[in-house]
């Protein structure tokens, strides 16, 4: 595998190739990313585009000499109160969990600039927005009878442990104290 040069190196670039994908490793969780011109078509199968605000600029990313002179980073944002091609509580669960992502004007903003090719930094952003939405659509499993059970018998034995410590802390500081009589 090569690695993309440059005084900022990110990501690693396979050369190994399986069909039509390529891998791209950045940091965080690994992606796969369908390679060539239609990096975008096969990323936003599911996204529409005509809702999403796409801009490209300068990327502080991979790129040697060429990063000073082509926009490749990518931003993508869209107004989540809005979406309509999200499910209701899917958007609810998103505005809390990515509450850091949100502007002033309500749109989720996303970047990517762990690439040197436009078209692979849009289809990272894209593969994010499906990520938050798979994982904004799980719901958590009901804990067993079992479970629960534990868990409150941790947090008793947790508060008996905390006032255990509070009294030896107070004795302690009750001895240091001089009675004036």
């Amino acid at each position: 595998s090569g690695r993309e040069r440059g005084p900022r190196q990110f990501c690693w670039v396979s050369t190994y190739r399986t069909g039509r994908e390529r891998s791209l490793s950045c940091p965080g969780p690994v992606r796969r990313h369908p390679a060539g011109d239609d990096d975008a078509k096969q990323a936003n199968s599911d996204i529409p585009l005509d809702r999403l605000t796409i801009s490209y600029c300068r990327s502080s990313g991979p790129g040697g000499q060429n990063v000073n002179k082509v926009n490749s980073k990518a931003e993508v944002r869209f107004h989540l109160a809005t979406a309509d091609w999200i499910a209701e509580p899917v958007r609810q669960k998103m505005a809390i969990m990515y509450k850091n992502k949100i502007n002033k004007l309500g749109e989720l903003i996303l970047t990517s600039e762990c690439s040197r090719y436009q078209l692979r930094n849009l289809a990272d952003c894209l593969q994010k927005i499906r990520d938050m939405i798979a994982e904004a659509s799980q719901t958590p499993k009901e804990p067993s009878k079992e479970d629960a059970v534990l868990q409150r018998i941790r947090i008793e034995n947790m508060n008996r442990e905390r006032l255990r410590k509070k009294r030896i802390n107070s004795a302690i500081k009750a001895s240091r104290r001089v009675d004036m009589d």
